[in-house]
């Protein structure tokens, strides 16, 4: 799916007030994404041969709520999902071709 299309559809969902554009969406990502470590600590915890049947589709359910809060917010912010997907692979490509993948701070 073309993630542009996603994000126009996924905002077509929200339901939030207008004056919590960008903190709403901000906070349940976060949220959302707590609920996908948790699911991933379990697997370290408990073993991949002791989980339930469905932990893989348990968390991809969760990382789809993770995309709905990074398209909403996008959207807050005035940005399209396309183009913040394409200056991200170029910036990882960047840092790739500068042997700077490693390491940390936004302006490698």
């Amino acid at each position: 799916m073309d993630m542009n299309k996603y994000q126009n559809s996924a905002v077509k969902t929200a339901i939030y007030p207008e004056k919590y554009k960008i903190m709403y969406p901000a906070l349940g990502l976060v949220g959302e994404a707590g609920e996908v470590a948790n699911k991933v600590k379990k697997v370290f915890r408990d073993g991949v041969d002791n989980m339930p049947k469905d932990w893989r589709e348990s968390i991809a359910s969760e990382i789809g709520d993770v995309m709905w809060y990074c398209a909403a917010l996008a959207a807050d912010l005035g940005f399209d999902l396309d183009s913040i997907a394409n200056e991200n692979l170029e910036k990882l490509s960047a840092r790739k071709n500068e042997n700077k993948i490693k390491g940390s701070g936004d302006k490698r």
